[in-house]
């Protein structure tokens, strides 16, 4: 069972179970634990040459023991996520820790402009329990309705669950309305029925300044 100790630990409570985490994240545990570091992500060769293609690094531990494992990073502030046979769809920066039985993967989710060509890839995390995910601030969910689309600076964004389709768009963005934008910018559309997550910071993006 994932709870929350505070905001910014995570407590998962083990009986015999394992979970997968950020590798490096354990910051304290009682009873009988062991670790094992997981080759690309927990997904074998495949995932690790799929991993370096597309640049979603993730160096992740599995976690099985009995007792309670405690995990941190960087005292980045932790949402819960819980998926029931759904997927999230979440930057691998962003991902502290996934129950053991739910998939991870990694997927194409469209273009940053065509004159840049560069791709977006991000991690998925597919199944049934239960994961949570970091932001540097709280974190804050919006819901995305098929009335009411959302725009989300990159930046920002953390991830999202649901029937949502998502397109990129160049040449304005949250910055570039009020004059402080430089060099090509880009937003998120999202359109559907679910949920995104974003953060109030703003990461650097591979389309620059955002």
């Amino acid at each position: 069972m994932f709870r929350l100790q505070g905001s910014k630990t995570l407590a998962v409570d083990l009986t015999g179970d394992a979970v997968k985490a950020k590798n490096g994240s354990m910051v304290a545990y009682d009873g009988r634990m062991t670790f094992k570091k997981m080759t690309g992500g927990g997904e074998g060769l495949r995932g690790m040459v799929t991993r370096r293609l597309t640049g979603e690094q993730m160096a992740v531990m599995e976690v099985t023991g009995q007792g309670t494992c405690y995990f941190a990073d960087r005292a980045s502030e932790i949402s819960l996520v819980s998926l029931h046979g759904d997927k999230l769809y979440v930057e691998a920066s962003n991902l502290l820790c996934t129950d053991a039985g739910l998939r991870t993967g990694t997927t194409f989710t469209g273009m940053r402009g065509s004159a840049a060509g560069n791709g977006l890839f991000t991690t998925t995390v597919e199944g049934t329990g239960q994961a949570a995910i970091m932001s540097d601030g709280s974190a804050v969910a919006l819901r995305v309705s098929a009335q009411y689309p959302l725009f989300v600076d990159p930046g920002a964004y953390i991830a999202h669950q649901g029937s949502l389709q998502q397109h990129f768009q160049s040449g304005v963005n949250f910055r570039t309305l009020i004059g402080e934008g430089s060099g090509e910018s880009f937003q998120i559309q999202f359109e559907g029925e679910g949920l995104v997550y974003v953060q109030p910071s703003e990461r650097n993006t591979i389309g620059g300044n955002v």
